[in-house]
């Protein structure tokens, strides 16, 4: 899922930045460049709709920059977010997986040394076209 939603950027005194994101609870963040920041709140609201959608809670839809309250010492920004590349990135811890192949091609495979872990996670990624 690809979703866009405004944060805003407030710059301290020692030129560090925080991140609110005012459509999203909680959703706080920091960095010490304007850069850092942007990842930061990247990560942070990622982190919000990842863990929204595996509780199939409502994602909250996105206000408008308009409609953002913005202090002298603030700006909004735009920060795009794809879940989908984000678990693929972060999520990578193993689940076990019972399956079933004859045993003819069970014989073969470990005949040939194949690692059958890494064949299926390769034809998964194949079949989904993420490689």
């Amino acid at each position: 899922m690809k979703y866009v939603y405004p944060a805003v950027f407030t710059i301290d005194k020692k030129n560090s930045y925080t991140v609110a994101v005012p459509d999203l609870p909680g959703c706080f963040t920091f960095g010490d460049s304007l850069v850092e920041a942007i990842e930061m709140a990247r990560d942070a609201i990622s982190m919000w709709l990842v863990d929204a959608e595996n509780k199939d809670e409502i994602i909250p839809t996105p206000g408008k920059i308009k409609d953002i309250p913005c202090e002298a010492n603030s700006f909004i920004n735009l920060i795009d977010i794809d879940t989908v590349e984000y678990r693929r990135e972060n999520d990578n811890h193993a689940v076990k997986k019972t399956l079933s192949i004859p045993n003819w091609l069970n014989t073969k495979a470990k005949k040939a040394g194949i690692n059958f872990s890494q064949t299926l996670q390769k034809a998964l990624k194949n079949e989904l076209g993420l490689e």
